[in-house]
């Protein structure tokens, strides 16, 4: 996708936002700024300079379908409202209006699958559920890597660590 057409992408949120009065700001620049080292972050709004920048990840570019880049560039245009700094109740009121009137499927997080990506991320651990056998994959060491008992599957079973793998034989099961 080019950068052109990303920033009519942009464009076409910010009307469509303004179309049904959701107040974003102003001071929006219209070019999207593409971040190549995002590997977590499909969008963020970089507030600054009296302004506000749409950054977007370079892989959701390259390899994203239209309407998964659309998703995450109106997702990040609601961040630039006043009091949307987070996905408090206001910004989600903000989605939902969008989400009603458009048919949109603009959401407070996103996964690799649901933007259509593939994760080539690293997963140097997975936890598993004794229930229902449910495999969530870490690519970093976190509080559920270091204590899984303290947490549940949405299930409600047991999740427990798989033995870290070499990192040349990491992959999915």
């Amino acid at each position: 996708m080019t950068q052109a057409h990303i920033d009519g992408l942009l464009a076409r949120a910010i009307a469509l936002a303004r179309a049904v009065r959701i107040p974003v700001s102003p001071d929006i620049c219209p070019q999207v700024r593409l971040n190549r080292r995002a590997r977590t972050r499909f969008g963020c709004c970089v507030r600054g300079d009296g302004g506000c920048t749409i950054e977007l990840s370079a892989q959701l570019a390259r390899q994203g379908s239209e309407e998964a880049v659309f998703r995450v560039l109106a997702h990040e245009v609601l961040h630039t409202c006043p009091g949307c700094a987070n996905h408090g109740p206001r910004w989600r009121g903000y989605a939902q209006r969008m989400n009603t009137a458009y048919g949109l499927d603009i959401r407070r997080t996103d996964s690799f699958d649901g933007l259509g990506l593939e994760d080539d991320r690293p997963v140097r651990w997975w936890v598993v559920c004794a229930r229902c056998g449910r495999r969530i994959p870490r690519m970093k060491r976190s509080p559920l890597v270091d204590h899984p008992e303290r947490y549940r599957c949405p299930c409600g079973g047991a999740l427990a660590v798989e033995a870290a793998l070499p990192q040349a034989e990491n992959g999915k099961p």
